[in-house]
């Protein structure tokens, strides 16, 4: 009987997605992005085995809770390093074929899976799922021209990519100094027999936080959901003032329990708002002592962890602040950075923009500060 391993990769930091956790552990429709690529490899694989990163083994075990599966290999400096110690970490299994597969790539189908297997069987080395460019092709020249790229005989490689164990473990060790960026082209250095497989256009990787609405889209998954969040402080002695996570010096502060962020404060009801997980108040009281003085980001990092904890994602937030001084405009890409930073999301994501009321009503007069905001959330099925 044909003994197969499954090597799932993802070690990754998935610098592209912007968010301070690594992107395969982010939620795809309610389920962790690495999951769903382990569970793909059930029932096809007698051994699975996953590589990751030196400091993700608590998020690493809060995601596979129940998987029979392989304790995890710390990966390497690059994918090829962690590959390879993966390959290294499977020979005590005696694997015949071993399906070396991105974790990033998690809507990859059985039906892919099994022509991967199919095509390994009749003798072929390495099998690779492939597809045909179909896009016109061009290549950016030195001198700022472009010149047109044959898409004849050119195709994109997916994983997973299946190989005869021995065969790519040999590349691997035989290869180390070059730098590859998937494992056909090692098979391709060491001369292996590749056979061609046809690739799946949903079999995409993840990369960006774009990337995860289209999956879910083609998962035919997903709710949407939108908050709405209002807050205002009045004006008190002191020397600076606190506004979407940036302190802003001026002639005096804003009153509150906490550090009297209206731009956060409305900005986390909105996330609260969209979960229907009540108020600001509700959860940080403004009687309880232990948040006098408090970062308003501490607030709105616990309104994302709840996000989070029900299979949700943020996709755009929009706060507008309302006053007549301090002037906003200097400081709006410091605070759309700093909101970004706190939701760990891309900055393309947050909006901060400002008006005054024209001189009418407490703002108007100066008296304070008001701020509303609108939060975005997208929700996958459990």
């Amino acid at each position: 009987m044909t003994r197969i391993a499954a090597l799932i990769v993802g070690a990754g930091r998935g610098e592209r997605m912007g968010g301070a956790r690594p992107k395969q552990y982010l939620k795809l429709a309610g389920v962790p992005i690495l999951r769903r690529s382990i569970d793909a490899f059930a029932g096809h694989a007698e051994f699975m085995l996953a590589v990751i990163g030196s400091d993700q083994s608590a998020d690493y075990a809060d995601v596979t809770p129940g998987l029979n599966i392989l304790p995890p290999i710390i990966g390497g400096a690059t994918r090829q390093e962690s590959v390879r110690r993966g390959l290294e970490a499977l020979i005590a299994h005696k694997p015949d074929f071993v399906l070396i597969h991105d974790a990033a790539r998690p809507l990859v189908s059985s039906a892919l899976i099994a022509r991967v297997i199919a095509a390994l069987e009749p003798g072929a080395d390495a099998a690779i799922p492939l597809i045909a460019a179909a896009d016109t092709l061009r290549r950016e020249n030195a001198d700022g021209t472009w010149s047109l790229v044959s898409r004849e005989n050119v195709f994109r490689a997916q994983t997973p990519q299946g190989f005869r164990f021995d065969k790519i473990l040999a590349a691997h060790r035989e290869h180390a100094a070059h730098e590859v960026t998937d494992d056909m082209a090692l098979a391709e250095l060491s001369n292996l027999k590749i056979v061609r497989v046809a690739g799946e256009e949903a079999n995409m990787k993840i990369t960006t936080p774009e990337d995860i609405a289209y999956a879910e889209r083609l998962l035919g998954a997903g709710e949407t959901r939108t908050g709405m969040g209002l807050d205002a402080h009045r004006f008190a002695p002191g020397d600076h003032v606190w506004l979407c996570g940036v302190k802003i010096p001026h002639d005096q502060s804003l009153e509150g329990h906490s550090d009297a962020d209206a731009g956060l404060h409305a900005l986390t009801d909105a996330i609260l708002g969209a979960l229907g997980a009540g108020d600001i108040g509700q959860h940080f009281p403004p009687s309880d002592e232990k948040w006098r003085g408090a970062a308003s980001s501490l607030f709105l990092q616990h309104a994302a962890s709840l996000v989070r904890d029900a299979g949700g994602i943020i996709v755009h937030c929009d706060v507008t602040l309302i006053c007549e001084r301090p002037k906003i405009a200097p400081h709006r890409d410091a605070m759309r950075a700093r909101i970004a930073e706190i939701l760990g999301l891309d900055v393309s994501r947050i909006s901060v923009k400002a008006t005054t009321t024209e001189g009418m009503g407490f703002t108007g007069r100066q008296e304070g500060i008001a701020a509303q905001a609108i939060a975005t959330l997208r929700f996958g099925q459990k």
